[in-house]
């Protein structure tokens, strides 16, 4: 088995959640008169957390305090919103019972906010992660490894045995800080051109690919 464990982000790896969180976005916008914002803008700015998000949402020169009457709409209307259109990628829930059958440790380490993604993956992933992990004040956000440290020790597992799996240039940016492998996937936010821009080593682009990428 090459690896012990497998780390996962959710937004764009595990879960495609571009619609609701371009559906809050908007909303927030909205409430303060601002445009705005198309689904390839949303996708473009996620990766850094809730707050960076609508930080780049706005348009340049929003006043602090409109800014952050945004970010609050935002936090709430996504916690009452954020699974009406999302959904799982393909086949992502047998590719977690594969790596459990196989002896396999899986976990979550997400920039969303911790309480969203405890919602989100004991609403669509049930069962399948040894542990969950979202955005939380005390701990510095991805790319600091923090919490992908702390998750890779509370799993019994050292780092060269953990390999990392996201769809971003944040996600290969922790993985490096952290000292683990990454595997990139194709079909979440960021295409394979960037992905490969950004240093990715290893890209796939089915959960078949990416379960020999973990197990062999």
């Amino acid at each position: 088995m090459a690896y012990e464990a497998a780390i996962f982000d959710l937004d764009g790896t595990l879960l495609d959640t571009l619609d609701d969180l371009h559906a809050s976005v908007n909303f927030a916008l909205a409430s303060e008169g601002l445009p705005a914002r198309s689904r390839s803008d949303v996708r473009a700015f996620l990766g850094n957390g809730v707050a960076r998000l609508v930080h780049l949402s706005v348009p340049e020169g929003t006043p602090e305090e409109q800014e952050a009457r945004a970010l609050a709409t935002f936090r709430e209307h996504y916690a009452r919103h954020n699974a009406e259109r999302t959904a799982p990628y393909p086949q992502v829930k047998e590719l977690l019972r594969v790596l459990s059958g196989e002896g396999v440790l899986r976990a979550v380490v997400s920039n969303k906010p911790d309480p969203a993604v405890q919602d989100l993956v004991a609403t669509y992933f049930g069962g399948l992660f040894d542990a969950v992990v979202g955005e939380r004040p005390d701990v510095r956000r991805k790319p600091a490894p923090d919490s992908l440290l702390a998750v890779t020790s509370q799993l019994g597992c050292r780092p060269e045995r953990v390999v990392y799996v996201g769809d971003s240039e944040v996600d290969l940016q922790t993985a490096r800080n952290a000292g683990v492998d990454c595997i990139a996937v194709s079909w979440g936010f960021r295409d394979v051109g960037w992905l490969r821009a950004q240093g990715a080593t290893t890209i796939v682009g089915t959960t078949e690919e990416l379960a020999e990428a973990i197990l062999f």
